[in-house]
């Protein structure tokens, strides 16, 4: 393979989510979120795991922004916990929340790292789900005031936020499936509404993010990103297949890319989803898509998987993947293409330039007799998928950064700690790190801008 050289100023970071890494689950005032409810809810979580610990980042910062500074990250992304800044959701601020993302941040800063911080990563207040939760009418208004506290107080060093991470998850795996926490099962017209209050809630809270900004700052949002691509790529009838099977809403679940991104972007829920929804569809005020289409700065895409269609006669077809098609230990198909066609595809509709805000997989890694993780198939997976980020680059799509999903093994979510997705191994029992293969290999990409 040749060298392939990034564009300069390209950001290289990694990724974490403050419920699945930091622990001290019921230390110095935070109040309790809905991930805290399920994972006391026997059979809800993997062999009864729970995030109560998890990496111990609350105490181990520290050692984890000397394993950023080792790797040589230019950036970081993290969430906040809102209960642990805001007990109840809203009221009283626990100072020792703000303290700890103080400390937090400036580590990071320190170490040469910039933070880019995301509002919401699912953890949810407790007492405000006790409300109503997302359902609640005023839950977009308590999610703006917890948006401009936060801004106000970290936007004289964070520049760059997200609102939502994968509303397509907290919404539908949350609210419609119940295997993510609040684990509810409710009917498809309640699930709809809880992703408009979502919605709204993204929009108020870019207003209050602008207006309490101590500086110009970035604001985007990281939904899971869909992709579908051609099977035959020389066929404009299969790229356009691929095209259409990305964008289009087919039935009761949001794993598509348009019903929470087409109302930020285009001010509109798109045509096909509404039609099929039909007398399910949420009430939606007057003034509802200027709230949720305030211009944002970026795209934040999580990529890690996609699906291969052809033209057919009515329409795209699914292709199935052959037996024996590789795939990760989670298991998802390795289909380094979906960094290819994803940011294309998303950069032709919305025209917004794109981060990489996840992008990784789990693997069986364990430390070997040498005291080593030799996790050669995540150095391969991942030179697949950024030589296929580089082309889409290289065909003029505005991609800003990648950031590799995770930092740190860590707790994932319904799957508990069965699955690996770190470039540093962590032993849930002792809580030490050792970075893997795949942590020196990284370090030299970013040291080269490339491979």
């Amino acid at each position: 393979m040749a060298t392939l050289q990034f564009p300069k100023g390209f950001l290289w970071g990694t990724a974490t989510a403050s419920y699945q890494v930091e622990g001290g689950a019921f230390e110095d005032g935070r109040g309790l979120s809905v991930w805290d409810m399920l994972c006391r809810k026997p059979g809800a979580i993997y062999n009864g795991h729970s995030g109560a610990t998890a990496c111990d980042q609350y105490h181990r910062y520290s050692e984890d922004i000397a394993l950023m500074r080792e790797l040589g990250a230019r950036g970081h992304r993290f969430s906040l916990s809102w209960p642990r800044i805001l007990p109840e959701g809203v009221g009283a601020v626990n100072a020792k929340g703000l303290d700890y993302y103080d400390r937090f941040i400036d580590g990071l800063l320190a170490a040469g790292v910039q933070p880019y911080v995301t509002l919401f990563h699912w953890d949810y207040p407790y007492e405000l789900y006790c409300k109503g939760g997302w359902l609640n009418p005023d839950s977009p208004r308590w999610f703006a005031d917890y948006a401009a506290l936060v801004v106000e107080r970290y936007s004289d060093r964070v520049t760059h936020w997200m609102t939502h991470n994968e509303p397509q998850c907290f919404v539908w795996l949350g609210h419609s499936v119940g295997v993510h926490a609040p684990g509810d099962k409710l009917g498809w017209a309640e699930v709809l509404r809880v992703g408009h209050n979502a919605l709204l809630a993204h929009g108020r809270a870019v207003q209050a993010m602008r207006a309490a900004a101590k500086q110009p700052i970035q604001i985007g949002f990281a939904p899971v990103s869909s992709q579908a691509m051609p099977a035959d790529p020389n066929n404009p009838a299969d790229v356009d297949a691929a095209r259409q099977a990305t964008f289009a809403v087919r039935g009761q679940d949001f794993w598509n890319n348009t019903w929470f991104s087409d109302p930020i972007f285009l001010k509109r829920y798109p045509e096909d989803g509404v039609a099929l929804y039909g007398d399910a569809m949420p009430a939606i005020g007057a003034d509802d898509f200027e709230i949720i289409g305030q211009p944002i700065d970026f795209y934040g895409a999580n990529i890690y998987q996609g699906v291969v269609v052809r033209a057919g006669a009515n329409g795209p077809e699914l292709v199935p993947f052959p037996d024996g098609y590789p795939h990760t230990a989670f298991p998802w198909p390795v289909t380094p293409e979906a960094l290819y066609w994803g940011p294309r595809f998303l950069y032709e509709r919305y025209k917004t330039p794109i981060y990489i805000t996840e992008n990784g997989l789990a693997s069986m890694d364990w430390v070997g007799i040498d005291q080593r993780v030799h996790d050669r198939g995540r150095i391969d997976f991942t030179t697949r998928y950024l030589a296929e980020l580089h082309r889409a680059i290289k065909d003029g799509v505005d991609v800003r950064g990648y950031f590799h999903w995770s930092l740190l093994d860590n707790f994932e979510w319904a799957e508990g700690y069965k699955q690996r997705f770190g470039l540093v191994h962590v032993d849930f029992a002792t809580l030490k790190r050792t970075p893997k293969d795949s942590f020196v290999w990284y370090q030299g990409v970013v040291r080269a801008n490339g491979f």
